[in-house]
């Protein structure tokens, strides 16, 4: 049609019929082009209107005014696929650049490699000779020599007070990062799952064999040089860990750059170690090509210059030649390289935890990898790109996002200067309760109308074994029921009310609060969300019900996907009012699990507390240290932190309530860690079968309406008929077996599963109650299921097809059959029904 058209354009034909197609005058189109802004798409009605209410347009027939208006969709169409293909065209040239780039290092790293081979090669044949080769002494003599001829240059040169000597040590840093970050200077490996791309991330390298840790990225941002530079300086604004930078000094050097001394703090990830401090120089400069770079290094006693300051609270460590390189983009955007080289001072902390400080796959995720991401979320921004519900601003929703990370970083690391001071201990070592008298610092009088006095925190860290972080944030965000305690939420939230409630101690055995949990913000790559949880409210007693109302949470969730390597996985949230505005404070708690390369060790070699604690989880019977035979051989530190609102008068009670909640989360989560670990060859023993009075019962309707039904005993002709043996038959039962509601009026949910059924669905007891069975079987499943089903009812029983199911965790599970019947109490009546799914596996 649009070429018809545009044919008639050059045609003089202004005849006025249907058949014939007209010309548009500019005042036409201009009426028309008014109406599409407004809708792109009119009906039939409208476009009559049009013709009715413009009189420029008498002379148009409505049959081409629709076909104006296709042609017009079909131009704008067309444009906005042209924009997005040259895009993308963009990118991927500035991808191949990138590409070739990188394959000229690697050639010339190839070509490095096989000279030292050679050149080894020669030393090895030349060393069998008898002769005594001197040189490497004389070239010592000789440079001792050239020292002693010039005893002041090299201090002249890095003299505190001389601006030439911080230039001189700034263009050293800078020389040395550059070969870093296009040269040669590292041995760079590319990182596993970081593939590069039009979309992804970019190139993500790690360093291998070399002195500290390193990682390296580079990609495509669609933002000018400046302003990534003015992004990527903000550290605290991307660097969770960061908790303070302060420059203390600003010199102009003599070629238009900056020279900075600059001293920043950062957060100790666990309560295991001590906090990390860094004194270094930065030196922002433009290149020759149009490039911006930013090098920084640590200034030491070697490299010369000014003195940090001293602080006892921190560990200082050393930054090596590291930085960011910005190079502008044809047709827009930047090209990004950023190196990150540190020296964390490994020997400083528990053996144990050394692996966290001597990992540059931690050290790319943590830095190098979270600075590329704030650019590219900042940049698709200001693109419009991201659109965020709920009428927040994204800079809104990135503090908020900070302030969660923050506050809880605060009460991790407990700094003296913020107020914090340790609470005398109740006799164990294993809960760590900190006080803080100085309410200010979280949002004054107005974030604590009646518990004005400070803040409690009771925080302790754990080592965990074969449990992935991902895995296990996820279930802790999931399943909120199996760990929390509805008393501890209410009293957290109560002082956010301008009349609060006292709840003095946490109610042992409370109703579980069912949650709801509503997205708020995602960060492009999904790997950072926050949301809103609600907690729907209950009364303890009938004098209660006035004062149950629903609880709501501030929650940011981090690093649950499994296949990332190097990720840490976090779960932080606060309570928050109904009104829930911009400048809320929060004062958050959490969960953080940190990965832990296995590194063995030799027996008895360390007594830290925290293998005390994973040699000491129920059923374990691996010793620390010992290597696992089957292959999940891996270790995480779990570091929980609560933070409370007191009054002078409640003080101990409220200290007393953290610390058994606390414990009584600790006991959780080494159970949750025991019930979703990998179980296939494990040497964990499975979790004891439950005995309570009621299981036992339901074990024997289960059992008799089976062979009622099939006739068959479902464990045997050898099986027992009733007690504690039944009920452990069907616990340890090789298949799956799992019981739901059978109601009319509700959704069914799971009530009950033996051991394996828990393993397949990767859930526990206490969780499986918040398990649909709706979303549990596939499209296939449950239609069988519902084709089946008065077969069931009236026959008592049916077997479905192989199948595929979900667990609780989003696994795929196949089946090669299952058998359904309807379990029967002991008047006949019906009481659920029992799934048995034989020969399952995780696909």
């Amino acid at each position: 049609m649009m070429v018809h058209t545009m044919m008639h354009r050059e045609s003089p034909d202004k005849g006025l019929d249907s058949g014939k197609y007209v010309r548009y005058t500019p005042e036409q189109v201009e009426a028309l082009e008014r109406v599409y802004t407004e809708c792109p798409k009119p009906s039939s009605l409208r476009r009559q209107q049009l013709i009715r209410e413009c009189p420029i347009l008498s002379n148009i027939e409505p049959k081409q005014i629709k076909v104006w208006f296709q042609n017009r969709r079909c131009r704008e169409k067309q444009r906005k696929e042209a924009a997005r293909l040259q895009t993308v065209n963009r990118k991927l040239n500035a991808m191949n650049k990138l590409l070739m780039e990188e394959n000229d290092r690697l050639q010339k790293q190839v070509s490095h490699l096989v000279y030292e081979n050679g050149h080894m090669k020669h030393q090895i044949h030349t060393a069998s000779g008898t002769t005594t080769d001197n040189s490497c002494e004389s070239v010592v003599v000789s440079g001792q020599q050239h020292q002693q001829q010039n005893p002041n240059h090299q201090h002249l040169q890095r003299d505190a007070n001389n601006p030439a000597g911080l230039l001189s040590i700034a263009e050293e840093a800078l020389a040395e990062f550059l070969s870093k970050a296009t040269g040669t200077a590292v041995d760079w490996v590319q990182m596993i799952g970081m593939k590069p791309g039009p979309d992804s991330i970019g190139i993500v390298s790690i360093s291998r064999n070399c002195s500290g840790i390193a990682a390296r990225a580079c990609g495509l941002v669609s933002l000018e040089p400046m302003k990534v530079a003015e992004i990527l300086k903000d550290r605290q604004s991307w660097l969770r860990d960061c908790r303070c930078v302060d420059t203390l000094s600003v010199i102009p050097a003599g070629n238009g750059g900056t020279i900075e001394l600059i001293y920043t703090q950062m957060y100790a990830p666990t309560t295991l170690a001590a906090a990390r401090d860094f004194w270094t120089l930065r030196y922002s400069t433009c290149l020759e090509d149009g490039s911006y770079v930013v090098s920084e290094r640590s200034l030491t006693s070697t490299t010369g210059g000014p003195s940090g300051p001293p602080s006892s609270s921190f560990v200082r460590a050393e930054m090596r030649p590291s930085g960011f390189l910005i190079r502008p983009c044809e047709g827009g955007g930047s090209i990004v390289h950023i190196v990150d080289h540190v020296d964390l001072d490994a020997w400083s902390v528990p053996e144990v935890m050394r692996p966290l400080y001597e990992s540059s796959k931690i050290l790319a995720q943590k830095m190098t990898v979270a600075a590329l991401r704030h650019v590219r979320q900042i940049a698709q921004e200001t693109s419009g790109e991201v659109q965020y519900g709920g009428g927040r601003q994204p800079a809104v929703l990135r503090t908020f996002s900070q302030k969660l990370c923050r506050g809880f970083n605060d009460a991790v690391n407990g700094f003296v200067d913020d107020g914090w001071s340790p609470l005398g201990s109740d006799g164990g070592d294993d809960i760590t309760v900190m006080i803080n008298l100085s309410p200010g610092k979280f949002g004054g009088s107005q974030f604590l109308p009646s518990f004005g006095s400070g803040v409690l925190c009771a925080k302790a860290s754990m080592l965990l074994e074969n449990i992935p972080p991902a895995v296990l944030v996820r279930f802790i965000r999931e399943h909120r029921s199996e760990w929390a305690d509805y008393g501890v939420d209410a009293y957290a939230a109560a002082s956010l009310r301008a009349s609060p409630f006292a709840v003095p101690c946490a109610r042992a055995g409370g109703f579980p609060s069912n949650q709801v949990i509503l997205p708020l913000a995602q960060t492009v790559e999904h790997e950072e969300f926050l949301e809103v949880v609600r907690l729907e409210g209950h009364a303890y007693s009938p004098e209660d019900m006035g004062l149950a109302r629903d609880m709501y949470l501030l929650q940011l969730c981090s690093g649950v996907d499994e296949n990332v390597v190097g990720g840490c996985a976090q779960l932080v949230f606060a309570p928050i009012d109904e009104s829930f505005a911009d400048d809320a404070p929060l004062l958050p708690s959490g969960f953080r699990v940190l990965p832990l390369e296995h590194k063995s060790t030799p027996n008895g070699a360390s007594g830290n507390r925290t293998l005390d604690l994973a040699s000491a989880l129920e059923g374990s019977t691996r010793q620390g240290g010992e290597a696992d035979t089957n292959g999940c051989n891996f270790r995480s530190v779990v570091t929980i932190a609560f933070q409370f609102t007191f009054d002078n008068h409640t003080r101990d009670n409220v200290a007393s309530m953290a610390r058994q909640y606390v414990r009584s989360i600790v006991g959780s989560i080494q159970r949750v860690a025991l019930a979703i670990a990998p179980r296939p060859g494990s040497s964990i023993s499975p979790l004891s079968s439950p005995t309570s009075p009621e299981a036992l019962t339901l074990a024997s309707w289960i059992s008799r309406s089976y062979r009622v039904h099939t006739g068959v005993d479902l464990f045997g002709p050898a099986s027992q008929t009733s007690g504690d043996t039944l009920l452990r038959q069907m616990w340890n039962h090789t298949e799956a077996i799992l019981c739901c509601s059978l109601k009319t009026n509700a959704s069914p949910v799971f009530t009950f599963a033996n051991q394996t059924g828990l393993d397949m669905l990767e859930t526990t007891l206490v969780a499986l109650q918040d398990i649909m069975l709706d979303k549990t079987l596939d499209e296939s499943g449950r239609k069988a299921l519902c084709s089946e089903f008065p077969k069931i009812m009236q026959q008592g029983y049916a077997h479905l097809p192989a199948g595929v199911c979900a667990s609780s965790m989003g696994r795929l599970v196949a089946y090669e059959q299952a058998t359904v019947w309807k379990v029967l109490e002991d008047d006949e009546s019906n009481h659920c029904l029992a799934f048995m799914f034989v020969n399952w596996s995780f696909v």
